[in-house]
């Protein structure tokens, strides 16, 4: 970003961050270095017509004056396809220079097009050492604060409620010093914080970003049969407000795809777990999904069952719809029996120990394998069955 400012070279610019980090105030500082004219959208509020008004401003300002127009939109993940489409051609030749803002994903909310023609900048939460840089430049700049002679004992609570937001540290701020009588000295410690907000409103995004990251380690946690850290996310997720049955239609699948054979039971558990919560309700179905999620850290693992149907599936789309043998085929009328439907099928229950060894699958692919039992005591017992039976001897 330093050697674009210093060549005076832009390139179009999707800034990506939670918010309060400074997306909007950086946009600023750059139009400012680079004497730019700069020109602001709110995709919350803007449409098509908006967009292309200022297009057309940009467009006669440039017939006069180089370099181009700085375009900023913030929230540009609001914009339809159809309001980021009116943006490529202007983008494409030139007449602006776009620099976008967004809490969201890029790679999601942002067309293929438009994205391809920016440059991507990820912007972090704020760490402790600078909200402490900016609750000085308060205490030292700002009239009123001055005024009210405000003193900071403790900083952890102000630094631990803001989540990195530098917005969300001076409306706390603000906040905590307003709570204060009219002549009284304002002196402010963690415990007068936490009173001036009552409760914590954690920044976790329903819909977005944060959604996704945490129930991803949530359910890499459950995988890497780590509890603890199981139990973290989903104190994360619940203290957000996220869906109860969301969290339990997870748990669902990762019964499935990562516990899967080597513990059948943790499936049932699930299941349990997801009818539990939508009777109980909250708060009290985050102990049952706590007592699930602990079940499922702890339990053996194998994605057995997953592998397998990923390979068939696999194997599908590359052999494609090959005949049902004819001894499996289903023969309900005169004229499919004389055509041999049904034909020679051997019915397992009829046979010693309901097993009699024949060809279930297709003449072309016989013999092919896609469930490999995996080591764990559940899964050895199936395969010794897979291998007596391989061997015509077989032993339930």
């Amino acid at each position: 970003m330093r050697k674009f400012l210093d060549s005076g070279i832009l390139p179009s610019i999707i800034f990506w961050g939670p918010p309060g980090v400074g997306k909007t105030s950086l946009a600023k500082i750059i139009a400012s270095t680079l004497n730019r004219p700069f020109y602001t959208l709110s995709a919350v509020s803007s449409g098509v017509k908006e967009v292309r008004e200022v297009i057309t401003k940009a467009k006669n300002q440039s017939i006069f004056s180089k370099p181009n127009p700085i375009l900023f939109i913030d929230e540009i993940h609001r914009f339809s396809k159809s309001q980021q489409d009116s943006l490529l051609a202007a983008v494409e030749d030139g007449t602006v220079t776009l620099i976008g803002a967004t809490t969201e994903n890029p790679s999601f909310e942002v067309i293929s097009p438009l994205l391809s023609r920016c440059q991507v900048y990820v912007l972090y939460p704020l760490e402790k050492k600078h909200l402490h840089q900016l609750l000085n430049i308060a205490l030292k700049t700002d009239k009123e604060i001055i005024k009210k002679d405000v003193k900071v004992d403790e900083t952890d609570a102000l630094f631990l409620h803001s989540g990195g937001d530098a917005r969300k540290l001076y409306n706390i701020l603000e906040l905590t010093i307003n709570s204060f009588g009219e002549n009284e000295r304002v002196v402010i410690n963690n415990q007068f914080v936490l009173n001036s907000l009552q409760s914590k409103t954690a920044y976790y995004d329903k819909s977005g970003e944060m959604h996704y990251d945490i129930i991803s380690a949530f359910i890499k946690s459950i995988r890497g049969s780590d509890p603890d850290a199981a139990i973290y996310w989903l104190a994360r997720m619940l203290d957000g407000g996220e869906d109860v049955a969301f969290i339990a239609r997870r748990l669902i699948i990762s019964a499935a795809e990562d516990i899967g054979l080597a513990n059948p039971n943790a499936l049932l558990i699930a299941e349990s777990c997801f009818n539990a919560v939508k009777i109980i309700g909250f708060p009290e179905s985050r102990i049952i999904l706590s007592e699930t999620t602990i079940y499922l850290a702890n339990s053996v693992k194998s994605n057995s069952a997953y592998m397998a149907i990923n390979a068939a599936q696999e194997f599908v789309k590359k052999t494609g719809n090959l005949s049902v043998p004819l001894h499996l085929r289903n023969s309900p009328t005169k004229l499919m029996k004389e055509l041999g439907y049904g034909k020679d099928y051997k019915y397992p229950h009829s046979y010693e120990d309901n097993y009699i060894k024949q060809e279930y699958l297709p003449e072309e692919i016989k013999n092919t394998s896609f469930y490999i039992p995996q080591n764990n005591a559940q899964e050895a017992k199936f395969k010794q069955l897979q291998e007596s039976r391989q061997r015509n001897k077989f032993k339930p």
